[in-house]
């Protein structure tokens, strides 16, 4: 009973961090192409490069990506490497834009029990092809989380994962990968809450993370959030592209499921400290200030109050 009101009090705080003010207006959804890849049944991962968009299936599928020509939706190669997957779950750009590869992120864990999850290096393009590709094994420093979102750094190359909780949680990968691992992963700071995707612009100056109906955009590297979006309809929507052209795909899972083209708010200026800021952490990245409304919390407040009182009701003596 006592762990049943330490969560009711946690209520508004839940409440009020998933909710940082009122969304914008949902952009206008564009289709661009559905898959016809019978194949292709629960697309969550995706990246665009090279005018092709390349995705992978979630939990369930093998070790395989999937490369699709938006014109016509069609798949036009399929990359496959040694191994089992234990639930590949999202994506990201590997290398400059023409280098063929991405990152293939296999750091689903729904039970949160796994010792480590995986990341591989891995070409892909027109054609079927068979590789081996380079796999690295990911820590996290506080035990394990579910995760579906893999971001990959254009300046650096740095890996980065967001955890798939309430708060969200972002976490960077080491700078250098070591093959014989485990990699040690590092906290960085709390981001979208059920982040099922996420991409850099090409410039590297803004972050977005998307979750099952909005999206968030953080100035990057001082992670400010600058904008929070409906995303338009979607049956499960779960993947996010950004272009080398600064285009914005979003896709779902299921069966000849459609992508579609959205506008965000993506030219906000970069924050630097102010001339009496600190940093955090030493890093020049300055704290995160997030303007929130007063509505959620007040929300959050009267639910867990209601809660508590109800809880506290049932433990008075008949």
């Amino acid at each position: 009973m006592r762990r049943l009101l330490a969560l009711a009090l946690l209520a508004p705080f839940v409440i009020g961090f998933l909710s940082p003010g009122a969304a914008l207006e949902p952009p206008t959804a564009d289709p661009v192409f559905h898959f016809t890849d019978p194949e292709i049944t629960e697309s969550s991962g995706l990246v665009a490069r090279d005018g092709l968009v390349v995705t992978v299936n979630d939990s369930g599928d093998g070790n395989r990506v999937f490369t699709v020509d938006p014109a016509t939706g069609a798949t036009v190669g399929v990359t496959r490497w040694p191994g089992d997957a234990t639930d590949i779950e999202a994506l990201a750009p590997a290398g400059d834009p023409g280098s063929g590869e991405v990152w293939v992120g296999d750091i689903g864990d729904n039970t949160a029990s796994r010792d480590h999850v995986e990341v591989a290096r891995v070409p892909v393009g027109r054609g079927e092809r068979m590789v081996d590709a380079p796999t690295y094994r990911l820590v996290y420093p506080d035990g394990p989380h579910d995760a579906e979102t893999l971001l990959a750094d254009p300046a650096t190359g740095r890996l980065y994962v967001v955890a798939k909780e309430f708060i969200g949680r972002l976490y960077a990968a080491p700078e250098h990968l070591d093959p014989d691992g485990p990699n040690l992963l590092s906290a960085v700071d709390e981001v979208l809450g059920i982040a099922t995707d996420g991409s850099f612009t090409p410039d590297g100056a803004h972050l977005v993370l998307r979750n099952y109906g909005q999206a968030a955009v953080y100035t990057w590297p001082d992670l400010g959030r600058v904008a929070q979006v409906d995303l338009p309809e979607q049956p499960q929507g779960e993947g996010l592209a950004i272009s080398e052209t600064g285009e914005v795909l979003v896709s779902s899972e299921g069966a000849g499921a459609e992508v579609l083209r959205v506008e965000l708010p993506l030219d906000q200026p970069s924050a630097s400290p102010g001339p009496d800021q600190e940093t955090d952490d030493g890093s020049g990245r300055a704290p995160v200030e997030v303007e929130r409304s007063l509505w959620p919390w007040a929300l959050g407040g009267v639910a867990g109050l209601v809660i508590v009182v109800v809880l506290l009701r049932s433990l008075r003596p008949r």
